[in-house]
């Protein structure tokens, strides 16, 4: 007798018709037809099963806080650092759990189970990291959430820069983070790099910077950290975020900084929709999208995963916790419209994000933790084209969330009476 068995699934690999066998929190068997009885079943009606999606790249102690105390004008970057730097200040541990509890709520009904979120250390009261512990403890039932000491103002630049994150490191923050392109110079954002690796280094602990989210091409810090992840034996546990400078970098000089990239074994962290919001505001025409190289990267071996970033805080009005949504832009922007493109993107989404976290039993194989979500689409191509419902969400077991079929009915004379969210009209493959 198995807890659960999710029938008449297609997985991600393509094969169809699969039953999923849980028990004790754990994926057990998957095959087809298992002739065995469970105390709750769920029948995927031949639709995607597909390991829960995961942000590798998110902000929870600005999200939600929208208008707060004011709306960013300009919609940039620096506006939205200055706003939050407005109210920071004056916010309150019991606000700051509050919205983020909410927007987990949200996610999890989005089949986002896995978050990594930067948390700003620049104010030393760290009111921020108090409220994302807090956080992390009570989400962790439902969602693994992994915390990253982020000088939001500059590990240099900003007061008490230093001690702060040493002191958020010491409350129990999970990551080393930067952010050297905002220090006062480029030597200062060097030195930024270097002594971040070298504690994350000692700690035995991963790095995720900020690294290069601007659009001068001048600004290399990620060459930076690809030489002292090597210096300091770091690969494969160090990840670069946005790296949109690289959109604007000469060719040539990106020849050489890919390899080296590739030797640090870098995890890379584009972010598609606030990436190509903010990024290109100083164009006039031709507008740069502002996101970094991901073909080449994925190309050269490097491990590319999408974050959402932002949603509904100083930096971006717009968001849904869906990280379909990411994978929506990542295409578009990205120009990967490929069939083989698109099932990258999708592994951006899902794999390669687990691999950036370092998670241990994420997929969909026998001995996996039975972390999963069943999607009204018949494989993963449609899940990125139709954004759709998740029928059910999954975590170690357990449904922790369900949606209703999106079906529209029709009322034409002659015409089908309803339309299966979108996916009855595809292509007729003859």
């Amino acid at each position: 007798m198995f807890d659960l068995i999710v029938r008449n699934a297609n997985l991600p690999d393509g094969r169809k018709g699969i039953d999923i066998a849980i028990k004790d929190g754990k994926i057990v068997t998957v095959e087809a037809s298992i002739a065995a009885e469970a105390k709750e079943q769920i029948d995927a009606t031949n639709r995607l099963a597909s390991p829960p999606f995961i942000d590798p790249h998110f902000h929870m102690d600005a999200t939600l806080s929208l208008g707060l105390p004011r709306m960013n004008v300009s919609g940039t970057l620096l506006e939205g650092i200055a706003l939050w730097g407005e109210l920071r200040p004056i916010v309150t541990k019991e606000e700051v759990v509050e919205r983020a509890l909410r927007y987990c709520d949200l996610a999890v009904t989005q089949g986002l189970l896995f978050i990594r979120s930067h948390v700003d250390t620049s104010d030393p009261k760290l009111v921020t990291v108090e409220a994302l512990l807090e956080v992390k403890e009570k989400v962790k039932p439902y969602i693994d959430l992994q915390l990253v000491a982020f000088p939001q103002d500059g590990y240099y630049r900003a007061k008490d820069g230093v001690t702060s994150l040493t002191r958020a490191l010491d409350m129990g923050v999970d990551i080393v983070g930067g952010i050297p392109h905002f220090e006062r110079t480029m030597d200062e954002g060097r030195a930024s790099v270097e002594a971040l690796c070298r504690i994350a280094a000692d700690r035995g602990l991963p790095v995720d910077m900020h690294c290069d989210e601007t659009d001068d091409p001048m600004s290399r810090h990620v060459e930076t950290l690809a030489a002292e992840t090597i210096r300091f034996g770091l690969q494969g546990r160090v990840a670069g975020s946005h790296l949109t400078s690289m959109h604007s970098m000469d060719n040539y000089y990106v020849s050489k900084l890919i390899p080296l990239m590739a030797e640090a074994k870098i995890n890379v962290i584009p972010n598609p929709l606030i990436n190509i919001m903010l990024q290109g505001r100083h164009d006039t025409y031709p507008k740069r999208r502002g996101m970094t190289r991901v073909r080449e990267l994925m190309d050269a071996g490097l491990n590319v995963s999408f974050g959402h970033d932002c949603v509904m805080d100083p930096w971006y009005s717009m968001g849904s916790g869906d990280m379909l949504e990411v994978g929506h832009m990542a295409i578009h922007v990205a120009q990967m419209a490929g069939i083989e493109d698109k099932k990258k993107i999708f592994d951006a989404l899902t794999v390669n994000s687990a691999r950036t976290l370092g998670l241990e039993g994420y997929g969909l194989e026998k001995g996996c933790n039975a972390d999963l979500v069943v999607l009204q689409a018949v494989d993963t191509l449609e899940a990125l084209r139709l954004k759709p419902n998740r029928l059910a969400v999954i975590k170690r077991g357990k449904v922790v969330a369900r949606s209703a079929p999106r079906i529209g009915e029709l009322f034409l004379d002659g015409r089908p009476s309803r339309i299966d969210g979108g996916v009855d009209y595809v292509p007729i493959q003859k």
